[in-house]
């Protein structure tokens, strides 16, 4: 029997339908006026331009406050950590749209971002949820290292993966991972979220029988937390800083042409066989 869904019917002369709930319709990021660009409350051209870094700059859009000396360093230190990784499928597939339009640089970058999913860019933003749930269980009343057993446990068991941990080259150690790490540890913000991601590293490898590489981002997540960025701006950090590796690869294609020498290697990698329509 076929299935039939009733639709609400909508009278004659009303407007769209609202999908979703709508917010207060009120913007706090930016405002331009014939004779200023305020940002965040300040002005852009007297204030922010020759005073704050991009980094700052971005932080400021981001969150609404200008960063602690702390944040500056380590959202600097995350950029570049993560901007470049070779010739990920992001790249080639911005480098092959480029060769395939050459005047539409925004939409070969575009190609490139549309493509940066959790295995490519990593599942910082996972992290930063698993990070956030696991402390609340913390603040509760339990250790950290018997929360991230248990629920190293638990994803095991149902055959999943554990957000922040493999890698297919890094092993047995990421040494992005390892770095930021090291310098939160120096710098003296390693918090509850970074000693969590350490005992998910040691969860991991009980639950698995064997050590699960510590990718980057999971300390990008855990950093970024214990600074008191919010999870939900975590993913904005990987998605701006292949952006500018981005760039790079496709300023190197305007001038050296690898597009379609790629697309020609998969041609000849991949072999066609007749089959059924």
């Amino acid at each position: 029997m076929p299935l039939t869904i009733a639709l609400p019917l909508r009278s004659v002369g009303c407007g769209p339908m609202p999908i979703g709930k709508a917010g207060e319709p009120v913007s706090h990021i930016s405002q331009a006026h014939p004779d200023r660009v305020e940002v965040r409350g300040r002005d852009l051209t007297g204030d922010l331009m020759g005073r704050l870094s991009f980094t700052e700059y971005f932080h400021l859009l981001l969150t609404g406050d200008e960063p602690t000396d702390d944040q500056r360093y380590f959202l600097d230190l995350l950029l570049v950590a993560i901007a470049e990784h070779g010739m990920m499928p992001t790249n080639v597939a911005a480098r092959m749209t480029l060769a395939a339009d050459p005047g539409s640089l925004q939409g070969a970058v575009a190609a490139g971002i549309l493509g940066c999913g959790p295995v490519i860019l990593g599942t910082s933003e996972a992290c930063a949820h698993l990070l956030d749930d696991a402390q609340a269980t913390v603040a509760s009343g339990n250790e950290p290292a018997a929360v991230a057993e248990e629920v190293a446990r638990s994803v095991h068991d149902v055959g999943g993966r554990l957000p922040g941990f493999g890698h297919p080259v890094h092993r047995p150690l990421d040494p992005r991972a390892e770095r930021i790490l090291e310098l939160a540890d120096e710098r003296g913000v390693s918090g509850p979220h970074v000693l969590l991601a350490r005992c998910f590293r040691d969860a991991a490898a009980a639950a698995w029988g064997k050590p699960l590489t510590m990718n980057v981002a999971m300390p990008i997540a855990a950093v970024m937390l214990d600074l008191g960025f919010p999870s939900a701006t975590v993913k904005a950090v990987p998605i701006l800083a292949r952006t500018a590796g981005l760039l790079a690869h496709l300023a190197e294609e305007q001038e050296r042409p690898i597009g379609f020498l790629m697309a020609g290697s998969a041609e000849e990698a991949i072999r066609y066989e007749a089959g059924p329509g």
